[in-house]
């Protein structure tokens, strides 16, 4: 599918299968709502499955791994060929991410999208738009042609997983630099001020966060994206690894396949999205709320309340994953519970 023929193929999950696991939730042995934020979550993935029993024992997380040009600006502790590094990591299953997947029985695909320099790994799954992003204070980050050519790898992606089977999907990414990029993204789609939504990322200075918003509202004043046009934004002001994830996202919603959001840089990614078709939210689910401070503000501004507050801001998918095994572990109560009927207690009734 290309970008316009994805868009149009998002259907509204069904409410049907939506009321069918609440009504579940309330007939099974547990106190009603006693599950919270998990519950509706199953609920979720109930309608997008179109099933009262949705499953999730096949599922992937896909890292898309690039560069960004702004590095050279002073924004980053470390250099951008620590992105080259980790995603070789990646490719060998070694990251942080790859090692929390396999634990859980979830397979990990590193997608090379825009790493500055050739990768090594026959796990790496190569789809280069550019060797990394132009540095934004200069000049836009990517031609708008490689922003939907990187819209549309994501898409591809996500056809892929459907096509392999899988029932959920998570995206990831690895880029130095990216925290900048998507701080740029979320102050250009929302109107927020610039040091609101910047944060030090990988651990820098004060000095350093200063250098970081001052070339943030650089390339803001400088090519002033279009809020009203998430593609102006994304090649303007983005980064490949946001352009590929919100592309799997849209693309995913278009094949049917819940998403589990990782943090702010997913976040970024989810919002592209969603205002390119607003009927992608019905299939994103919030897994944590980012330390970033982006993070909230794009969790409020989807309208999500995600199910886990634990000061993460690793990236690569990490939250995803985590939420992920809790889904797993509400399941098997959901699936596993007798219902109240069965086992002679009177059901609880709503309080009025």
């Amino acid at each position: 599918m290309n970008l316009q023929q994805a868009i149009a193929a998002v259907q509204p999950p069904c409410e049907q299968s939506r009321t069918a696991s609440r009504r579940r939730f309330s007939d099974i042995a547990i106190p009603l709502g006693s599950l919270g934020l998990l519950q509706e979550a199953v609920a979720q993935l109930a309608a997008i499955q179109r099933t009262e029993r949705p499953s999730i024992e096949k599922r992937a997380v896909v890292m898309f791994c690039a560069d960004n040009g702004v590095v050279a600006q002073g924004v980053t502790q470390c250099g951008q060929e620590v992105t080259a590094t980790v995603t070789e990591n990646m490719g060998r299953g070694q990251s942080t991410v790859c090692l929390m997947a396999a634990h859980i029985g979830m397979d990990s695909f590193p997608v090379d999208i825009g790493v500055a320099r050739d990768v090594e790994g026959a796990r790496i799954l190569r789809r280069k738009i550019r060797y990394g992003t132009a540095d934004m204070t200069r000049e836009p980050a990517m031609t708008r042609a490689e922003a939907v050519r990187a819209l549309e790898t994501g898409i591809e992606l996500a056809e892929w997983c459907a096509s392999q089977g899988y029932r959920l999907v998570c995206g990831g990414e690895m880029g130095i630099g990216n925290t900048t990029s998507s701080a740029a993204v979320t102050a250009a789609l929302t109107g927020a001020a610039v040091p609101d939504v910047t944060g030090r990322g990988a651990g820098l200075s004060t000095e350093g966060l200063d250098r970081k918003v001052r070339a943030i509202q650089t390339a803001l004043d400088l090519h002033r994206p279009d809020p009203h046009d998430p593609i102006d934004v994304l090649h303007k002001v983005g980064g490949l690894d946001i352009a590929g994830m919100a592309g799997f996202y849209l693309g995913a919603a278009a094949c049917g396949l819940p998403v589990v959001l990782d943090g702010v840089i997913s976040c970024a990614a989810a919002l592209i999205a969603v205002r390119l078709c607003p009927a992608v939210r019905g299939y994103l689910i919030a897994a944590h709320a980012s330390a970033e401070p982006a993070g909230q503000l794009l969790l409020d501004t989807l309208g999500f309340t995600p199910f886990i507050t634990a000061g993460m801001r690793l990236g690569e998918g990490t939250g995803a994953v985590a939420a992920v095994a809790l889904l797993d572990l509400v399941l098997a109560a959901y699936d596993g519970m007798p219902r109240f009927d069965e086992v002679g207690i009177e059901a609880y009734q709503p309080l009025t």
